[in-house]
């Protein structure tokens, strides 16, 4: 087929040209910007488009398909011509279902842990050498590419909820069918597109009916939204996890199954137990037996992004995590309090996505930082203008984020300085966000830090 992307910049995008230019699709693509590392991956694949920008040349009868992605506008002129000439457009979640269709599909969905989930259910499919397919949102460790498409009889996806497409404004979610699915749990995000917290949960009941028949349904729970939904699914496996027991001994975690066996981990955090035992029972769902499941996560280190380890010393860690929203600050800050209890927590966390820097959304951060021994909050003023929101106050986020020990900053270089200022014996420090703090070199200022 000759299919073509418009935005293939993106994360997924890009990852969704490389596999099917694998397959032996005739793939081209176009966007107004690429940066790295699409950039570079593209090219390497003869992907890249010729010149940067939309033109409407590249649309033509011959293509069998456009898939669209979200970064393209309704006015988009290569959009437009496709609608004009009758091109199917999908946008990439329809087109994963349309690949996916004869395989056993399964979906990681929640507002927070998706990509952990997702990534341990391929480790441990790796491991154990079981032909799989999969699409993930970040780039993984013994994995070149985040999306794979072939004749794997299984495919594994981590479903988002965001919208499909300029075109699509339904969840992406909605448009996997499920034959196993996980739910991690409900909390409100993306609160420019859900407004309000009734109809976000909406889109996860909606999503639930899109399982089929006789499939399984994994959720957390101690989620109350999600033991209401359970109550109404009919015809399912129904299964509610809370989390593997474990032990911490000098700063290392070790799983303890149901039968009191213990497997050392390489990750830490309550958070990551409830993600474990999740994947558990997916991996249970695809045939994985106990014994290959123990075995397989001991060598698991975790996602991309997800409590990257910076730097370690006798006497303190610093870590980097893409931890932004309520629910993921506040897991990933209690499980490095409770990994280390006797040293010092300071916690970094940046407001950047649209959601966070709401003013009607602060008071859901409210607690999110308790564990932490001090409290910074960073916000750009540039990030809220590019993004055209109101403006927000230090006073605004003193308020509602409710930690004796917090200070805000809006410039890099406070922030900088006041981290500068701490003396990191016995104390270790946790920077969240799903930006960078305005450009911040991590490892070069934590060196400075920690030496």
């Amino acid at each position: 087929m000759k299919i073509h992307l418009i935005a293939t910049g993106g994360a997924v995008m890009h990852n969704m040209a490389i596999a099917l230019h694998a397959l032996g699709h005739d793939v081209t693509g176009s966007d107004d910007e690429i940066y790295n590392p699409a950039k570079d991956r593209l090219a390497k694949h003869g992907l890249l488009p010729d010149k940067m920008g939309w033109d409407t040349n590249r649309i033509d009868k011959n293509i069998d398909c456009i898939i669209l992605g979200m970064h393209a506008r309704l006015n988009n002129p290569e959009l437009q011509k496709a609608q004009e000439l009758g091109i199917p457009i999908y946008s990439f979640p329809e087109y994963i279902y349309k690949e996916s269709i004869d395989k056993k599909r399964v979906v990681v969905a929640g507002s927070h842990g998706k990509t952990t989930t997702t990534s341990m259910i391929m480790h441990v499919l790796k491991e154990n050498k079981i032909k799989f397919d999969y699409l993930v949102g970040a780039q993984l460790e013994g994995f070149e590419t985040m999306v794979q498409l072939t004749d794997a009889p299984i495919i594994v996806l981590e479903g988002d909820e965001y919208l499909s497409s300029p075109i699509d404004r339904r969840p992406k979610i909605l448009h996997y069918k499920p034959h196993v699915t996980i739910i991690t749990g409900i909390a409100w995000d993306h609160i420019n597109v859900f407004p309000t917290f009734e109809g976000y949960v909406g889109e996860f009941e909606k999503y639930v009916g899109t399982i089929q028949k006789g499939g399984t349904y994994i959720y957390y729970a101690k989620d109350e939204h999600l033991q209401k939904i359970a109550k109404t699914a009919k015809e399912l496996t129904i299964i509610p996890y809370e989390g593997f027991k474990s032990r911490i001994k000098n700063g290392k975690t070790s799983l303890i199954n149901d039968k009191g066996e213990s497997f050392p981990l390489q990750i830490i955090g309550q958070h990551n137990l409830e993600n474990l035992q999740a994947a558990y029972h997916a991996c249970q769902a695809v045939g994985v037996t106990d014994k290959q499941f123990f075995k397989a996560i001991q060598s698991f280190k975790g996602a991309a992004k997800r409590l990257d380890l910076l730097k370690e010393t006798k006497q303190s860690i610093a870590y980097r995590d893409f931890a932004h929203a309520p629910s993921k600050v506040k897991a990933t800050v209690a499980a490095l309090k409770a990994q280390y209890p006797k040293r010092k927590l300071v916690a970094c966390v940046e407001l950047h996505t649209f959601s966070s820097l709401n003013k009607k959304f602060l008071p859901q951060y409210e607690g999110a930082l308790a564990a932490a021994d001090t409290a910074y909050v960073f916000f750009s003023e540039h990030t809220l203008a590019m993004k055209k929101l109101p403006p927000i106050t230090k006073a605004d986020i003193q308020e509602h984020f409710k930690h004796k020990n917090l200070k805000v900053f809006n410039y890099r270089g406070q922030l900088h300085g006041a981290l500068k200022r701490h003396n990191w014996t016995n104390k270790n420090l946790l920077m969240m966000s799903s930006g960078t703090f305005d450009k911040t070199d991590f490892e070069e200022l934590v060196e400075g830090l920690l030496n």
